[in-house]
Order: C-alpha cells, then structure tokens, then sequence
C-alpha cells in the first residue's frame, strides 16, 4: 500500500522504472573510481533481466499507450517495483559516488539493505506472474526472475567484513591506545580492501582525504572518531622506517651497517628482536603479532595475518632462528661501532657538544633496548668517560647534556659492576649537584639516578652523608607543584629510612620518622640513644612541634628510669624552648615528673635537676596551659603554696644555673593573670621577698634579671612591705643607681625604673632619694627615648617608659615649694600632655593621665590655699609657681578663677592638654578611658558661682559632649560612674540643663544607670534626671550642690 503511494499514477511508476533499471544497467566510465563490490554488480545483473521482462510487458500493451487495459495486479505490482528499485539505487548510488573506505565503513548495512530490496522485488514479480496467463513466455521469465531473486544471498568479503569490525571498534572509541603493530595491521587490511600496495602512502593518503570530504556531510560521531582513527594511523604509517638501529649517525653513515629489510617487523617497522613464523609463513615480531592476535579476539573476530589477509587456523608461533642469529650479528657489530665512536667523541678535549649529544643518545637507545651489550660500554670506559665530562665540564655541556648524560648513566646503572664504577667515580655528588637544577628533566634524571643507586644499603648511607643531600631531597618531596619528581624524592627517602645509620642525617634533614619509629618502639637502651639525638639536635620550631607531639609521653615515661632520665630531659629541654609545645608537654603529665627530681629524688645529679628546672621554666614561661594542672603527685598545682614553697627552699641551695631556673620559673608563675595574686602571697608568707632581693646584686645577669622581675611583680601587690623590706636592708638606693647605671642592661634598668614607680615612698624619701636632679634626668632621659623611637616603643623600652612616667607620679603628689618648683622648672604637665599624642602602650597613657590628673588637682589646692587672706609680703610665696609672676589686673582662669600663665604646670586648660584627653575618651582601653575622665573631673571641682564660666568654656572645647556620648555607649561601673559624676554637676548650669534635656538618648541612659547602676551611679543618675526635670524633687538643685565627688 505505501508503494502505490509513492507514485500519483501508474504511468509515473512506470517511468520510476524504466530510470532506475537504466541506472542500475549502467556501465559507463563515470563510476571507475568507485568502490568494487560484488553486490552491486549481482544487483545490476538482476537488473537486466527485470528491464527485458519490462520493455516486454510494456510491447504488448500497444493497443492502448497508457497501459489502461492491463489487470489492477498488474499495476499493484508495478507501482512496487518502482518504490523498491527507486530504493535500491539509492544504495547503489552510494557505493559508486562515496569513497571507498566510506563504503567499507557503511558495506554491512548496505548489503543488508540491497538484501531486502531484492526480496521485496522478487515478492511484487511473483505477484505480476499470476497475471500473465495469456503470455507464457513473458510469464516463463518473470517467474525465474522471482525465483532466481528470492534465493539471492549477498554478502561481503571476509576481508569486508573483518575490516568493517575493526572500523566499528574504532568509532566506538576504544578506552587503551592503538599500538603501532595494530595500526599496521589496519593499514594493510584496508590497503588489501582497497586493492592497493600498503606501502603506497600516496594512495592511501588520497583516500582517507576522500574519506574526509564524505564524513564533513555526515552527522554520525561513530563517523568522525573513525576518520580521527584513520588519519592518526595514517601519519604514523607515513613516518620513515627507521628501525631501532639507525642510531643518529648520519657523521658515522660510512661505517654503519644498515638493516636487510627482512629485519625489519612488518608491523612496527623496527629490528626484530624476537622473529617468529606464522602458519602463513611470514615473520613478525613476538611481541607485535601477540598484540594484533589480542585485538583480534577484542573485537571478535578470526585471527588473520596482516600481510596476506589470511585467517589462521593455528596461533602457533615458531622462533626464526636462522633470521634471529643474523639480526644478532648485525647487532653486535654496530654495537661495537657505536662503542668506537662513543669512546672517540667523549674522550674529546675541548667535546663537541653536537657529537657529544648523539652518541649519549645511542648510548642511551642501545643500553635500555638490548641491555645485554652494556657490557661492552662498560669495558670501554665509557662510564668513567661520562661521568669526567659531567665533572669537568658540567658548566659549559649546559642542562641538556647534563640531563642527557645523567639519563645514559641512569640506564648503565641497571649493570652493577657499572653501578660499582659510578659510586667509586663519585657520581653521587654529581647527581646531587644536579637535584638544583633549573631544569625540570636534569633534576629528574638526577633524583632516579639515586633512586636507583639507594637500592643498596652502602649506596644509601653514602648519599646521606654527601652535604644537603638530604635537605634537597626532602624540599623536593614536598614540592606538590611537580608531583613527579616529588613521588621519586620521597621513594628515595623511604629507602633511606630502612637504614639505621640514616637516622641523624634524616632527623637532621627533617625526616624524623625512623628516629620517631626507634625512639617510641625500641628498646630502653634505644630509647635512650634516640632521646639523647633530639635533645643535641638544632630543630625548627615545625620540627619540636613534630617530634614532642608524637614523643612527648615516651620522653615522660624514661624521666621515671635511670637509665633513660638524663637523655629523656636533654630531649624535653630541647622541645620545650618552643612555647607551643607547653601544652602538649603539660597534657604528657611532665610537670608531676620534672617535680619529683626537683624536690623528692635525693640521687638526683645537679645537671639532672638544672634541667628539669628549665624544663618547667619554659612551660611556665607564658599563661593559659599549665594553671589548671597537676605539678605534683598529690595534685598541687604550680601555683600552690607547696610548690612555691618548695621553689623558694630549693633556691637557697641549688647551683648557679639551677637558681636562675627558679626563678625563671617563679617569674613565670607569678606573672600569670590567673597565678600571680597566689603566688605572690605565698612568696610573702613564706619570707621569700628578702630571698629574691638578695638577688638584686647577683654577680649572673640572669639572676638578677629575674629578681628585678620579681620585685617588680611584688612592688605591684605588696608595695609598703616590700619598701619595709627595701628600708630595713638599706637597699632602697640600688634601684636609682641601677637606672642611672649605663652599664647595665636595658632590662634590669627598665624593671628598676617599673619598681621606683610602684613603692609608695614617703615625701622625704622622693624629694631625697630622687630629688630635682634625679626628674631632671628622667626627664631628658624620656625625650631622647622618644627621639629615637620617634614615639613608637616596645619591649623594654616601653617597660622603662611606663617607669619613668611612674617615677615622675611621685611628685605630682605634692604641693610643698621644692616639689612644686621641680614640677615648674621640668615642665612635668607638658611631659605628661606630650606622651598622650604618642603611640606608646596604654598603660603609659593612663600614666600620664594620671599625672595630669593630679597636677590639676594641685594646681587647684594651691589656687585654695593662695586665695586666703595672707600678709602682704607673703602673697606671692605660692602662686608664682602655679600662675608665674602678677600683673596689674590680670586675666582670670575659668577653670581656677585665678590668673594662670600661658604654659602653666598645673591648669589643663592653660597647657593644652584638655583636648588630648578628650581623645583618650574614645581609647580602646577601659583603664586609659577611666584615667581621661578622672583628670577631665578635675575641671569641674568647683561649683562655686565661676562654674557657669567653667562649663562654657569645657562645651566649647567639645568636652561635654565626648564625656555624654562616652556615658551613653558605656557599660555599667565604674567608667559609667565616673561620666554620671561630671554630667550631673555640668546639669547644675541653667543654660546646659536645657541644652541636654534635649538629648534622648542621654535622658534614656540616665534611666537604665537609675535603674540597673551602683548605689553611687543611682545616686548621680537621681539628681541629673531631677535637674533635667524628668524626675520630681524638691530642692534637688540645692540638694545636689552640697554633695561632693565620691
């Protein structure tokens, strides 16, 4: 029914036929270059007699022109032999336009489908017979036709149909690489398809650019992975044969003996190594035929030659004998030409670099593709030769030479007695040499080279004891970047690590595994060998890292065990200098350990007991481990009176060195936030104070440096003992000499100068151990300090500052007339103003706050005292050294009510030093911030009828509203406390009060500090709201003016 379709009237199918049967008849010379196959000929053999029965059937309708008068079977069966055969040329048009790989590629499905036509066809003749009952012998021959057409079987060559399999593979695309023997034997199966000779590359060339063209118009990919296939296969059969021997020898050709070409493998076109016959009498190399038999079975098909094409019925393959003896031969005499020519070249002076290159090329070549003659290299001295020009000339040969004579070495080392020759020659260092390389390839070479001589025990000891051989090794075996060469450092290194002398070297190198391995795992005499290693190595800090995380408790255990505890200490003395190592030795349980030999072991040797001494130093060095822990036993810990104590016994009475330690160690207890109120009670308690400064003198400088520290730390919580202590041993004296001191060192002078501002002196004693000199001398000490530093201080530079500004304190205490004539004529308020605008510490600014604090509570003493009624002649006794000398009328101050001169020592506002402070206000620091304040308070004592004057001028200075925002963003205590105070007295002043009852936000934190505040924080909260009329009172103003600052 479709092919009745396919034609709008019967003579259009008639016409359909008479075309495609000429087609098909066709024999012109058009179609030579196409592809010959016997089913499109059977089919046009077909086609004859169909288009004779047609032309016949068509005659004897001559009645009627138009083929009216014929039976509707007789048109059925036409209108299907005209869609069919329209079909069939079709396919037939394919195998003659389409070249002919493209054909081999497509020939199964186009056998099949001509297949189909022809049944098709023969079904519709069968049809038309049945109405040629009045033509007999029109009705004879169709008959045959259908019967001959029907039992058509066609099919395609074996060969056809072996190399569509292969081709189909091929555009499947295969996971494993084609090798070069398979890629052969697909050229000569397609040459044999095409008729052609498989070395004519031309032709073959011109067929696959055919091929190409046919593919550009196909949509297939199965098509494009087979044409990529076949061009790639192509460019390497088009290569030159070289066979393995024709070794770069171009200057040599008069020499060279040439393969016969029957030495040459078909498939790989190289010397054979291993001929074998086939059943079909041709030889192959072993290794090629076997890969091609595989293949075969691979893709399911009959194993075949690839020369002839034939199918082999047996897989049998015999050796050549007679062809492997003479290609031996040959061999041997071209090696011992090479051999020649390699002696000559590199015993050159000066080498030439071209020649040079070549024969370590061949050297190479024949070493790795017939090991066997190596010998004869070896004999030559060729390795002695090779390894001289890498010494000699290694500068001049450049990197590529080098890599390349390395790489000639690294195939001969394969050879032991070479092997043997290259380490008595020194090759080792020379391949080291080359492990720092710019080159990638040379510093490859370099490394397999040892690799392959670190197979030998000897060999590895030798290359780790050759300077930075390691170190190299192990730089490169972490280099992730070049993760090659890195796997082969780091198989070297494990090699290595198999060797025990290796141990140092590799520790030393960073490796640490195998002294880990031992040093865990072996015995207690091993152990203690090991530990005696760490504790005499120079390690990086990675390195202590490493190694007391995985030996920490091992080293803890041996303190318990004569015979490992004074290699286990050296060990541990040695980890724990790296502070982050506190920890880890802390959780080991070592504390209680290193106690036990400090203040239970009575055998215990000095040296053992300076050790462990250090130890706990460095753990107690820095805070935050070790207060929580075990120290002993029993479970004191470190800070516990039964430790400190016993630390304070044992320093009377252990050695030099050992005394250092404790105090070290006690320094570093007592400086510990969470240790140090304990710890320095229990020195107190336990008379300690008078042992510690009687090693103020100590002749060690460590000795004292940490005594100073102590005293320092013990003049922070126990000053007036500590003064009574200083007093009664007459040593009150040392620490000014010892700051006036150049001699000594910047630390001792800067812990003296921290403790002269901690002890609460008498005035006799600051105005006579100190006196006028001394502050000049701090005071030109601190500007050349910051001249230096240019205000940037740290370490013990910013302890002295923080002394010298401390020393300076003591006389802002004091309204006598020497003290005040020293803080006049040393300009002690404008010292104090200047370090505020420095970046220096906080603790130096809260200093220097608080001398400007109580400076300007002097100056406002002073202007109370001088404003009561005195003789004349004594007025001016006092003032002139707040205010300088009177003039008539003179300018009054609004903070003092008094005149004050421009640079006056005691007026903030007269010395500028007002707006710094604001500035603090917005410091970091609570304790600066809480400083600023308290000196800022002191502008606001008075509240007298002046204080409106006062209050003005703080606003205009921005004073009021810094001290409002810094209330408004404090938290509750005592900072908040301290800004209330000044807010409530500035709300006493009319025109502010109406200023700041605008201010919601302050009116919203004077509630929360009425409601959440300190007693005295409601208090000031209470009277300020009532000022700003938010709360209701009765007489609050009047209230609140009788009340002084708490």
């Amino acid at each position: 029914m479709t092919s009745e379709l396919s034609f709008p009237s019967f003579s259009a199918a008639v016409d359909s036929i008479q075309t495609s049967l000429s087609y098909l008849c066709s024999d012109d010379g058009s179609h030579l270059q196409s592809y010959s196959s016997d089913v499109p000929r059977r089919l046009s053999g077909f086609a004859h007699r169909l288009q004779l029965a047609t032309n016949q059937l068509l005659r004897s309708s001559s009645p009627a022109p138009d083929c009216s008068d014929f039976p509707p079977s007789v048109h059925t069966a036409l209108r299907g032999i005209a869609a069919d055969l329209a079909n069939a040329v079709e396919k037939v048009r394919f195998y003659r336009t389409k070249s002919k790989i493209f054909v081999l590629v497509n020939c199964v499905s186009l056998c099949a489908s001509i297949q189909e036509r022809t049944l098709a066809i023969s079904r519709w003749l069968t049809l038309l017979e049945s109405a040629m009952a009045e033509l007999p012998d029109l009705r004879k021959k169709i008959a045959d036709l259908s019967t001959d057409m029907k039992r058509a079987n066609f099919k395609v060559t074996e060969n056809e149909e072996r190399l569509h399999c292969t081709l189909q593979k091929e555009g499947l695309g295969r996971q494993t690489k084609t090798s070069k023997a398979v890629q052969s034997a697909i050229v000569m199966d397609l040459a044999r398809a095409l008729g052609v000779d498989p070395e004519n590359h031309a032709v073959l060339s011109e067929q696959i650019k055919l091929l190409k063209n046919d593919v550009a118009q196909s949509r297939s990919v199965s098509d494009r992975r087979i044409l990529s296939s076949l061009e790639r296969i192509m460019e390497n059969w088009g290569t030159e044969p070289t066979g393995t021997w024709k070794l770069d020898i171009e200057f040599e050709d008069d020499v060279h003996i040439s393969p016969f070409r029957n030495f040459l493998c078909p498939l790989t076109k190289e010397v054979m190594k291993e001929p074998v016959v086939l059943e079909s009498s041709q030889t192959y190399e072993r290794a090629a035929i076997e890969y091609w038999f595989e293949r075969c079975l691979e893709d399911g098909r009959d194993p075949t030659c690839p020369v002839s094409g034939q199918v082999l019925g047996s897989l049998e393959l015999k050796p050549n004998i007679g062809l492997a003896g003479a290609i031996e031969e040959w061999l041997n005499r071209n090696v011992e030409i090479q051999v020649k020519i390699a002696v000559q070249n590199l015993g050159e002076e000066p080498p030439s670099m071209d020649s040079v290159e070549r024969v370590l090329d061949n050297i190479y070549k024949i070493s790795e593709e017939h090991p066997e003659s190596r010998y004869k290299f070896r004999n030559a001295g060729i390795v002695q030769l090779i390894v001289k020009m890498l010494r000699n000339n290694s500068k001049s040969i450049g990197t590529i030479l080098r890599s390349k004579c390395l790489l000639a070495l690294l195939s001969m080392a394969k050879d032991e007695e070479s092997k043997r020759i290259m380490l008595q020659e020194g090759t080792t260092k020379l391949a080291i040499h080359s492990l720092m390389a710019s080159s990638e390839k040379e510093r490859e070479c370099a490394v397999k080279l040892l690799l392959e001589f670190s197979s030998d025990e000897a060999c590895c000891i030798r290359i780790a004891s050759e300077k930075g051989a390691l170190v190299l090794l192990s730089s490169m075996s972490g280099n992730l970047e070049h993760p090659a060469l890195s796997n082969l450092a780091e198989e070297v290194l494990k090699r290595m690590e198999k060797v025990e002398d290796n141990i140092l070297p590799l520790a030393a190198a960073g490796r640490f595994e195998p002294l880990l391995s031992h040093l865990c795992e072996g015995s207690d005499d091993t152990k203690a060998q090991m530990a005696s290693i760490v504790g005499k190595m120079t390690l990086t800090n990675s390195g202590k890292e490493q190694l007391a995380r995985r030996s920490a408790k091992v080293l803890v255990e041996m303190l318990s065990k004569p015979s490992g505890q004074a290699s286990s200490l050296e060990a541990l003395q040695n980890l724990s200098s790296l502070d982050d190592n506190a920890t880890i030795l802390v959780d080991s349980n070592v504390l209680p350990a290193l106690t036990d030999i400090l203040f239970r072991y009575k055998d215990v040797s000095t040296e053992s007991k300076e050790l462990a001494a250090l130890i706990a130093a460095n753990i107690v060095s820095n805070p935050g481990h070790w207060e929580l822990a075990s120290a002993d036993k029993e479970g004191h810990s470190m800070q516990s009176e039964s430790i400190v104590f016993s630390l304070l016994a044992l320093l009377q009475e252990a050695s030099s060195r050992c005394q250092v330690s404790i105090l070290h160690i006690l320094c570093g207890i007592a400086f510990s936030p969470q240790a140090s109120e304990p710890v320095v009670s229990h020195i107190k308690s336990a008379g300690g104070v008078g042992t510690i400064l009687s090693f103020l003198e100590h002749p060690e400088v460590e000795n004292r440096t940490y005594a100073f520290k102590l005293t320092r730390v013990l003049s922070e919580r126990f000053g007036q003992d500590l003064v009574h202590e200083l007093r009664g041993s007459n040593k009150l004296t040392l620490f000014r000499d010892k700051l006036l001191d150049n001699q000594y060192k910047d630390g001792e002078r800067s812990e003296a100068a921290c403790i002269l501002a901690n002890l609460p002196l008498s005035e006799d004693e600051v105005r006579v151990l100190l006196g006028a000199d001394f502050v000049r001398w701090t005071v030109n000490t601190l500007e050349t300090q910051r001249r230096n530093t240019k205000g940037r201080v740290t370490g013990p530079a910013a302890s002295m500052l923080e002394g010298l500004l401390g020393i300076l304190l003591h006389f802002t205490r004091s309204i006598d007339p020497l003290t005040l004539h020293i803080v006049k004529g040393n300009h002690l308020m404008t010292i104090f103003c200047e370090q505020l605008c420095y970046p220096s510490r906080p603790r130096a600014k809260q200093l220097a706050a608080e001398g400007l604090k109580n400076l300007s509570e002097c100056g406002r003493s002073i202007t109370a005292r001088d404003s009561e009624p005195r003789p004349p002649q004594r007025f001016c006794s006092s003032l002139v050294f707040m205010c300088g000398s009177t003039s008539s009328r003179p300018s009054t101050c609004p903070i003092h009510s008094a005149p004050c001169e421009k640079d006056s020592q005691w007026c903030l506002l007269k010395s500028n030093c007002i707006k710094p402070l604001v500035e603090l206000l917005t410091d970091e620091d609570t304790n600066v911030q809480i400083a600023a304040i308290e000196a800022l308070s002191t502008l606001v004592l008075d509240t007298s009828s002046n204080f409106k004057r006062a209050a003005n001028e703080l606003t205009q200075l921005g004073v009021i509203d810094s001290v409002v925002d810094l209330f408004i963003q404090a938290q509750s205590g005592e900072l908040q406390e301290k800004a209330i105070w000044i807010i409530e007295r500035i709300l006493r002043v009319e025109n502010h009060n109406q200023q700041l009852s605008l201010n919601q936000a302050l009116v919203r934190a004077l509630v929360e500090a009425f409601r959440h505040g300190n007693p005295n924080t409601k208090r000031h909260a209470q009277d300020a709201l009532t000022n700003l009329k938010q709360l209701s009172g009765v007489s609050g103003k009047a209230s609140s003016q009788i009340r002084s600052r708490q």
